[in-house]
């Protein structure tokens, strides 16, 4: 269950030619994989294009339809051996991933498939996830594509752009033999527009024909003497291939003014972002009408020489707007005027921060610096325009830093609030993370985590800590974690080693920080993929022993049983699977039925907290010790008394972990439950007149008391 459905959306996906496609980027990737032919299609989630997949697995049924397959790989490595298919048979087939996290995951199996080649097209489509927006190390997929010399297109980010580089990147692949990849950033995969739209076409050679007919070629399988032969194809075949096909068809743009002393090169996915600052210094318009020459390179790796030389032979200076770190682009260009002999100054990370996203703010004060430096091409009286930015520093101003964390009412929260507590008891312990949602663990209130070191290396990062010592130390991992890496590598490597440590498995039933899609252990029941395979027995059969399955909402349980894996005798691998639904999913499914069944006046109840604020002191141990955001503070009812109270919005799901805390912790009793009944009937109604009365003569009671004493302390 993702946690968008483009059920909706896939059915446009079945518009032939002529016909206008008006949708977000990823519907136009998937449209132009349609368009293209392929025979098959896989990957892993992950943002910035985590709904690629989730777009492809709701087209499936239209996919089959073409006798396309697509696979919901276990790892991105399983994604890119995919592209095998390719290598002996003329199948069309893509995969994606998410940037150079994936990349990395991938490079084995992409290192051999780039040296064997491939006889159909493939294309790689990778989610550039660079700057603020991204969670993960800050690098660049330029390097891979460079060490294994695989093509990198890098589209202009508009609709027609993208489809069209889809598309080219495997004619591309098939002239070169060459596996191509294809970067998207999350803005141009969530951007909105419109193209004109061609009638897909089934794989003209399908896998079943490969399968029948089999192929073998020993000169494509890596190994000596055929892996040096592709070293010397790659050189002297496919690159000059490659650039014959770019150079033929035109990949790169010359957008702008034909001729000027100065001119800008830009890579395709950073145009958007070059044509506003253009706009903000009054060079450019809307639309990208400029006189300044622009070099857009939709095509970053291979660059090409003569195209390069051509631009840059009439020109005093160019600047090269690339994001990132290091300067590929700048330092190739750089070399390649300096073997044409061409005069041309070449300006960059000089005028532009050596690291960092680039916003449009970013390269309007390097344009700045850049124009300054020639004062005689006429744009100099124009460098000064201001960017208005005042909505921004207003909002820095008036919304206060908050750091992320946790849903409301996530089955994660209360196994990090059971640890913190166990850590009282017994002192602190090193603890290992990893990849998913339960990395928020790191921030406050919780501040657990020292290290992570990749998706599914949970345990594997504190493998070396597999000594005798007063303290064990803890490892977390995700039940998506576990699937894609984290069986081998942690707990399978734990067996093996006879680690003597803890290992915390979150089994929340989805892959949910990607997005809620199903993995071999969720417990929802898929027509096409095969779930409800526990964890339990596959730790089982790696064999570990001591193992305990935990409801992550029982808090009291949770922390008896991470003390009893802290401090017990026995020797050997020790397993807490903390089991609880994703909140988020959960609330997905039941809150358009609970909605339903309100509206045709069925009786409903749901369960809220609440905090007396009479009772609550002010301490706001529970916020501390809990940290969900619907649990928060506000003005002291009581005038004598000046410490805000804690207090509970209306976002609470009634999970119950803010009572759980105050239980568990022995925190003040202020927590309560309430329980709201929709379209009450006569029984609830009467329960509720009973209880009412009782309760306000009790106050009664309690008013006349407090005024007794408010009189006699008046006499005395």
């Amino acid at each position: 269950m993702a946690e968008r459905s483009f059920a909706k959306e896939v059915e446009d996906l079945k518009i032939g030619k002529g016909v206008t496609f008006h949708g977000e980027g990823i519907l136009a990737v998937t449209k132009a994989l349609l368009e293209s032919g392929i025979a098959y299609v896989g990957g892993y989630q992950g943002a910035p294009i985590s709904h690629l997949m989730d777009v492809l697995a709701d087209a499936d049924p239209i996919l089959s339809e073409l006798g396309i397959h697509f696979e919901a790989s276990a790892s991105e490595a399983s994604a890119a051996a995919m592209l095998a298919a390719s290598v002996n048979y003329p199948l069309r087939g893509a995969v994606t991933w998410k940037s150079t996290v994936g990349t990395n995951v991938a490079s084995d199996a992409l290192a051999s498939v780039a040296s064997s080649g491939v006889v159909g097209g493939t294309l790689i489509i990778v989610g550039e996830d660079y700057g603020e927006g991204s969670s993960i190390m800050q690098e660049r997929s330029h390097a891979f594509a460079m060490k294994s010399q695989m093509w990198l297109l890098d589209p202009r980010p508009n609709l027609p752009s993208i489809v069209r580089m889809v598309k080219a990147g495997f004619d591309l692949s098939e002239a070169s033999n060459t596996p191509v990849m294809l970067e998207l950033r999350i803005r141009a995969c969530h951007m909105h527009g419109s193209f004109v739209a061609e009638d897909n076409k089934a794989p003209p050679f399908g896998l079943h024909e490969a399968m029948e007919n089999p192929r073998r070629d020993y000169d494509r399988v890596v190994l000596p003497p055929s892996n040096f032969l592709h070293e010397h194809e790659k050189v002297e075949k496919r690159w000059p291939a490659a650039v014959d096909f770019i150079k033929r068809n035109r990949l790169n743009e010359f957008l702008g003014g034909a001729t000027g002393d100065v001119g800008l090169i830009v890579q395709g996915g950073m145009y958007n972002a070059l044509n506003r600052a253009m706009v903000l210094l009054g060079l450019a318009d809307e639309y990208g009408n400029s006189e300044i020459p622009i070099y857009c390179l939709n095509v970053t790796y291979p660059l090409i020489d003569d195209e390069l030389a051509g631009f840059c032979a009439d020109k005093k200076a160019v600047l090269v707007i690339e994001e990132g770190q290091p300067e590929y682009l700048e330092q190739n260009i750089a070399s390649i005027l300096s073997r044409r002999r061409l005069a041309t100054r070449i300006h960059g990370k000089d005028v532009l921060p050596r690291a960092g996203e680039y916003t449009s703010k970013t390269i309007l004060g390097g344009l700045k610096a850049f124009f300054a430096e020639y004062p005689d091409i006429g744009v100099d009286d124009r460098t000064d325009a201001p960017m208005a930015d005042t909505a921004l520093v207003a909002l820095k101003d008036t919304v206060p830093g908050r750091p992320v964390g946790l849903c409301t009412g996530c089955p994660e929260r209360p196994v990090f609030t059971a640890l913190k507590l166990v850590q009282r008891k017994i002192g602190p312990v090193h603890v290992s993370c990893d990849i998913g949602c339960h990395l928020f663990s790191i921030l406050p209130p919780f501040n657990i985590g020292n290290t992570t070191m990749g998706y599914g290396l949970g345990w594997a990062g504190a493998s070396a800590f597999n000594v005798e010592a007063k303290q064990r130390t803890v490892a977390i991992m995700g039940d998506g974690g576990f699937w894609h890496n984290g069986l081998t590598s942690g707990v399978g490597n734990a067996v093996f080693n006879k680690n003597d440590n803890v290992l915390v498995i979150i089994d929340n039933g989805y892959s949910a920080a990607t997005g809620g899609q199903d993995i071999l252990s969720s417990r929802a029941t898929n027509s096409s993929r095969s779930t409800n395979n526990p964890i339990s027995k596959a730790i089982a059969g790696l064999g570990v022993k001591w193992q305990r399955t935990v409801e992550t909402y029982d808090i009291g349980q949770m922390m008896r049983t991470m003390t009893e894996a802290m401090t017990t005798r026995e020797k050997g691998p020790k397993i807490i699977i903390a089991q609880n639904e994703c909140m988020l999913n959960r609330q997905r499914r039941e809150k358009p039925i609970r909605n339903r069944m309100i509206a045709d006046g069925k009786r409903v109840v749901r369960a809220r907290f609440g905090v007396d604020a009479e009772t609550c002191v002010g301490d706001h141990g529970c916020i501390r010790l809990s940290g969900c955001p619907s649990l928060t503070i506000r003005d002291n009812p009581d005038p004598l008394r000046e410490d805000p109270v804690a207090y509970v919005n209306n976002d609470c799901v009634g999970c119950g972990v803010c009572g759980e805390v105050t239980h568990a912790a022995v925190l003040c009793p202020s927590f309560y439950r309430a329980e709201l009944i929709y379209n009450a009937n006569a029984w609830d109604r009467f329960a509720a007149t009973v209880r009412g009365a009782i309760i306000s003569f009790l106050q009664r009671l309690v008013d006349r008391r407090r005024a007794r004493f408010t009189l006699e302390g008046a006499s005395r």
